[in-house]
């Protein structure tokens, strides 16, 4: 049985040699630019010279994340580091976007393509179109079971890398738009904010209904290991060297020793992360929600406090440079101390009292004491080898050949309006002569009664898009494959994919088209699209005025108005009841939000819609001639249709609504 891969995050020069002293085979990290993590420190081009040439003397493999969406502003700078990269001896990139797909296969052959789990690969449809587009390796979503796993292993021709360690997100990684949308931080752009870890109150209760604890697999290792799992990966790039080498530690151990399993939890035991669960794989979803999101080993609370001076108890040693934070009970986090002499600080045996003088911040008794950090030894902090010299930018013709080989202004000459709905009640409330096509996304339990051999939908057949779900569980793939076939076979020849690997699910000879969630940011990911056939796109929900301004392309499809689905996820959550309609409400200081349950997928999304008509005649005035109006989540009503039918007509301002991100702008 060939030993998996094991993979560490690198966030600083000090958790590049706590990886490779705790066992890594191999270590990720990001440069300042285009990575998911861009709140870690990261690193610039030279120190990722020097990190080439020590762990070629350590026979590590380095990959680079450059797992974000690009703008079209950045396009050039984007050039110039695949440039860089590619004169370089890294392993691969991880990548997200499809643009930078495109410019690597065209323009940069050498580099090795990694699917980020930021491109929400699934199922065994995925692992397989990923290997005809030449990737070498995919990187699993978070939310499979074991079974599903083994399965997609067993079918797939391509290296699967599995999270097995580290800080969960609540939502498909690649999908969640909420951090977006409460100030434009992108999450795709490596900006997020953590919205998952904020509590929020539903009726009565407030509480953190969507923070997850971390992730923890090393009970399974040895099932991967017989399922021929190539690459176990650790979460962290934003963690500490201590945490970095403790854990690579631990998963080391029992990769070598599966005997070795009580001695490597014992290791784990002191991470400092948050309570831990086994998620999907081990069948561990009922208790997967944390009561406290913040990291730490709780270890006492503040016992007695006199003006700068605070006194806590303390149930595990405490020793010099070891490191604590205090929550206060308003459940705010606060700040790290490292603990220390000129803070009054000696240290402490298990069960004692530890006091401090500590001016920065004040705390009150009852205040929870976490232990963060404990550090047991020290790495270096600086590179002992330097790496080549590399040539810094792109010859500008030649740059200027590859941005002039993409996108196209070529404008459409009359306006088409796109409808979406996701309930067959409103086929009811519609006048179909209105508007161009209609997309219809449905539930499994709706497909089954769509009736297309009834005049109306006769007549009407050549409207319809039929639109596939966000995810598609491995045990449905048949199902949807079959579905596909079925309305194919009864006329329907236009379908909408949520996953570009969705693509093989469909009848040959039909017209395939990609929704939102398949993110066309930039004219490079649109000239793959159109390349690989795609009829129609949809630009992402969380777009901006000055992106679409800056691009070439004008024939993508504007969404203005939708109720973007913030969270989309496989965990269940307990909130109220539900309202008629399937909805429970729950709110923050400054929003409402609904949240409800389709075909077993948690959908969390604003009480009030995003509305832009009011900019229509202004996008349409710079060539945009393709527009959405997103019924899903609307009450199905004729009214409502007449009245949005006619803002889109006259350009007006439907209110309330959001803006989203089109004025503020994309971070």
């Amino acid at each position: 049985m060939k030993k998996p891969e094991l993979l560490l995050p690198v966030g600083n020069t000090e958790a590049f040699y706590a990886a490779v002293e705790g066992g890594a085979d191999a270590i990720y990290l990001g440069l300042r630019n285009f990575n998911a993590r861009n709140r870690a420190t990261n690193f610039t081009l030279n120190q990722l010279q020097s990190i080439l040439a020590e762990s070629k003397r350590t026979e590590t493999k380095v990959y680079l994340t450059l797992n974000t969406l690009i703008k079209n502003s950045e396009l050039p700078a984007l050039l110039d580091v695949l440039y860089q990269v590619s004169q370089t001896s890294l392993s691969s990139i991880i990548i997200q976007d499809w643009g930078v797909y495109y410019l690597v296969r065209k323009f940069f052959p050498n580099i090795t393509l990694h699917a980020s789990t930021q491109m929400a690969f699934h199922n065994s449809i995925g692992t397989e179109f990923a290997k005809r587009k030449n990737f070498e390796r995919v990187i699993m979503a978070r939310e499979l079971t074991l079974e599903e796993l083994r399965i997609i292993s067993r079918k797939s021709r391509i290296e699967l890398e599995i999270f097995t360690h580290g800080a969960l997100c609540y939502s498909f990684s690649g999908l969640c738009l909420f951090s977006s949308f409460l100030g434009g931080m992108s999450a795709n752009r490596g900006q997020c904010r953590q919205p998952c870890r904020r509590t929020f109150k539903s009726g009565e209760k407030e509480n953190y209904f969507f923070s997850l604890k971390d992730n923890q697999q090393i009970e399974i290792v040895p099932e991967l290991m017989k399922m021929g799992i190539s690459s176990l990966k650790v979460e962290g790039r934003m963690k500490s060297a201590e945490y970095v080498n403790r854990v690579a530690k631990a998963y080391r151990m029992v990769i070598d020793d599966p005997n070795k399993m009580l001695q490597a939890k014992q290791l784990l035991s002191f991470d400092m992360g948050r309570k831990k669960t086994s998620y999907f794989l081990g069948k561990n979803v009922s208790n997967a929600i944390t009561e406290n999101p913040f990291i730490g080993i709780h270890i006492g609370e503040v016992i007695r406090t006199k003006e700068t001076e605070f006194s806590f108890t303390t149930s595990e040693e405490l020793k010099q440079n070891y490191r604590i934070r205090v929550q206060p009970q308003n459940g705010m986090d606060s700040k790290a101390i490292k603990l220390k002499k000129e803070y009054g600080f000696t240290e402490v045996v298990s069960g004692g009292t530890a006091s401090l003088k500590f001016a920065q911040e004040r705390f009150n008794k009852g205040d929870k004491v976490f232990l963060i950090g404990a550090p047991t030894e020290k790495f270096r902090t600086k590179f002992q080898l330097d790496g080549k010299r590399l040539n810094l930018s792109l010859p500008t013709k030649k740059k200027q050949n590859i941005l002039n080989r993409i996108g196209s202004g070529k404008q459409l000459h009359r306006d088409e309006l796109f409808i979406r709905i996701n309930s067959l009640r409103w086929l009811r409330k519609l006048y179909l002569d209105k508007f161009d096509q209609l997309i219809l996304n449905l539930t499994k339990s709706e497909w089954r009664q769509l009736d297309l051999n009834s005049p109306f939908m006769r007549k009407n057949i050549h409207k319809f898009i039929i639109e596939l779900p966000k995810f598609i569980s491995e045990d449905d793939v048949i199902y949807y494959h079959d579905l596909c076939l079925n309305l194919s076979r009864q006329g329907i020849k236009n379908f909408m994919i949520s996953h570009i690997s969705q693509k093989l699910l469909l009848p040959i000879g039909i017209r395939s088209s990609v929704n939102e969630n398949v993110y066309m940011l930039n004219d490079a990911a649109i000239q793959f699209l159109k390349e690989d056939n795609a009829s129609l796109y949809i630009y992402p929900y969380e777009f901006d005025y000055e992106n679409l301004v800056v691009g070439k392309d004008r024939n993508g499809i504007i969404p203005l108005y939708f109720y973007p689905e913030l969270f989309h996820s496989r965990m269940p959550v307990k909130m109220d009841e539900a309202d008629s309609d399937g909805y429970s409400h729950f709110k923050d200081r400054d929003h409402t939000f609904r949240k409800i349950v389709r075909d077993g997928i948690t959908i969390v999304i604003p009480e009030l819609p995003v509305s832009l008509f009011q900019y229509k005649d202004d996008i349409h005035k710079i060539g945009f001639r393709r527009f959405l109006i997103d019924l899903s989540y609307e009450k199905p009503s004729q009214n409502t249709f007449n009245r949005l039918q006619k803002r889109y007509k006259y350009s007006e301002a439907e209110q309330p609504g959001y803006g989203f991100n089109y004025k503020l702008g994309l971070s």
